[in-house]
């Protein structure tokens, strides 16, 4: 299939390449632009970015998707399905539509469980055994939008969110390729995410982060 992928971080990178190696296509990137870093405040590009002009990509940073011109862009690219993993900005309405397949999203919890910006530390904080990835058609809702495909992951006793995020990227990019095999043979269909088992995982505030030296050892760790 044609693709679009939109994607920011190192977490992102797997899937990015294993669709590179993938029998899709991958026509354009969508990326946050260059943001500054390091001691000198230097503008520097998306890990992301990096890897699709190193593949000769065609590169899409605008600063905002509500762009007028961002859906005339992606409309000619006449594309079958736009991937997006962790892209760091909200598609409007108004690009969900472009692709024929519509925008399948690689998020890092088995849903219903966890939607929102941080699922990964939001089921570490909890005290979960058990975390995954799955595969959904986006839509206007947070992360509500019909189930393509799941796989879990046990959550370590060691583990911090980087270590099980690595691990949950690499294994994730196994299956959003697999997804979108499935879409493009015809054999793979959305299912609804059930009503029960829904939680949310917002965004870490810095309190949050606060070693809670008052708990008991085991939760400390």
């Amino acid at each position: 299939m044609r693709l679009l992928f939109a994607g920011t971080p190192d977490t992102a990178v797997p899937a990015l390449e294993a669709l590179l190696a993938s029998d899709h296509e991958v026509v354009a990137v969508l990326t946050r632009p260059d943001a500054r870093a390091g001691r000198g405040r230097a503008l520097a590009p998306s890990p992301v970015k990096d890897v699709a002009l190193a593949h000769r990509i065609s590169v899409l940073t605008p600063t905002s998707t509500r762009d007028d011109t961002l859906r005339s862009t992606l409309v000619d690219l006449d594309l079958e399905a736009a991937a997006i993993v962790a892209y760091g900005g909200l598609i409007p309405p108004a690009l969900l539509s472009a692709p024929t397949h519509g925008w399948i999203n690689l998020h890092f919890s088995v849903l219903p469980a966890w939607r929102g910006a941080a699922p990964v530390q939001r089921a570490i904080m909890a005290g979960d055994t058990v975390t995954g990835a799955s595969t959904f058609v986006l839509e206007e809702g947070l992360d509500t939008g019909p189930v393509l495909g799941t796989m879990t992951e046990a959550i370590r006793a060691d583990d911090t969110a980087g270590t099980l995020l690595d691990r949950l990227a690499r294994a994730g990019a196994g299956l959003l390729v697999a997804t979108l095999d499935g879409l493009a043979e015809g054999v793979l269909h959305a299912t609804p995410q059930p009503l029960d088992g829904v939680s949310l995982a917002p965004k870490l505030t810095v309190a949050q982060a606060e070693v809670p030296w008052h708990r008991p050892g085991y939760a400390v760790d």
